[in-house]
């Protein structure tokens, strides 16, 4: 089975892993963290943590708090991750400050959403204290990872949002009014949410209030189009409808801006 773990085909690699994981042998912890730490394929990766989860938890948790501490970014990455799919909160306090503000990108994403899973309620603030000093960081995928995990942690994050809103960095400033958009409103989308936090943050939230408004409302008169006047018969006097107006025709709306 170990060999099957190494093949070269990754196909061969998922098969292994899922056998692996559908009859668990304690024996084989090892070699499914180290390929944990090296395997290049996402789907081969999420199937060698499944399979972990499948052991005993009392021999992978301190196998997964080792692999915490790894200088291959990929062994913490992959820990991480199965650390939040076997969801026990006893971990929670290996979750470290270094981790949460890891160089690597994906490192940091993966340990704010394992963070959010396992934190206990007492210690959400802390975490969203924690948490808003990375507003702006990375680009958008990055930035939308973060605000996910914020506003997994709830209403608690309001004040912190608030007072991050009037950060003088625009894009520190941006992202928290995006992500107490979002927090309102988690249909709105990431990208409407950023591109309406920005215009606050350009113009201030009065005047971009007042601006969106204008613009609907410009919207509304430019949408509705004129009824065009009937050309008059040759010999036909012309006659004015009892009923006022000319109706709009059946289904004909103004054209959204």
């Amino acid at each position: 089975m170990a060999g099957a773990l190494c093949a070269e085909d990754s196909s061969v690699r998922l098969q292994a892993a899922l056998a692996v994981g559908s009859h668990p042998d304690p024996g084989l912890l090892e070699i499914l963290v180290e390929r944990c730490a090296l395997e290049p394929d996402f789907f081969v990766r999420d199937m060698l943590s499944w399979a972990l989860t499948r052991l005993p938890p009392g021999i992978t948790l301190p196998r997964m708090r080792q692999e915490l501490g790894s200088e291959r970014r990929q062994a913490r990455s992959q820990a991480l991750h199965t650390l939040s799919k076997i969801g026990d909160r006893s971990a929670w306090p290996w979750i470290t400050r270094d981790m949460l503000r890891d160089a690597d990108d994906e490192v940091a994403r993966t340990a704010w959403r394992v963070a959010v899973a396992l934190v206990p309620e007492d210690g959400k603030k802390d975490l969203a204290d924690e948490l808003v000093v990375q507003l702006g960081r990375g680009d958008r995928d990055v930035r939308l990872s973060l605000s996910r995990a914020l506003v997994g942690l709830g209403e608690v994050i309001g004040p912190v949002l608030e007072k991050a809103a009037a950060h003088p960095d625009p894009a520190v400033a941006t992202h928290a009014r995006a992500t107490e958009l979002l927090l309102r409103d988690p249909e709105s989308g990431f990208d409407a949410a950023v591109d309406e936090a920005r215009r606050a943050v350009t113009l201030g939230p009065e005047r971009a209030a007042t601006a969106a408004t204008a613009a609907s409302a410009a919207c509304g008169v430019a949408g509705t189009p004129e009824t065009p006047e009937t050309p008059e018969t040759p010999g036909t006097a012309r006659t004015t409808r009892a009923t006022g107006p000319a109706e709009t025709p059946e289904g004909a709306e103004a054209a959204d801006c």
